[in-house]
């Protein structure tokens, strides 16, 4: 299993969270209960980073497996993709 599955799951993990804030924070925006509002999008803000740091060490690690795989294997990886 590749290394970057785990940062790739824990960022799909808190946009879920972020995404439920984000759901209720247009919920009361529409009910006009402001506060409610705000509360939510500071909770939704938290999990959003965390989202964005794990993508970003996803990304990473990623580059740094492409980076060790010798060009001939790379080749025949596209090749074989196609």
């Amino acid at each position: 299993m590749s290394k970057t599955w785990g940062p790739y799951h824990h960022a799909a993990r808190h946009h879920e969270g972020a995404a439920y804030h984000y759901k209720e924070l247009a919920k009361y925006d529409e009910a006009e209960e402001h506060e409610k509002a705000a509360h939510h999008a500071y909770l939704a803000h938290g999990p959003n980073q965390l989202a964005i740091l794990h993508n970003a060490q996803a990304a990473k690690l990623h580059a740094e497996e492409c980076d060790n795989v010798p060009v001939s294997e790379q080749g025949a990886k596209k090749q074989s993709a196609a």
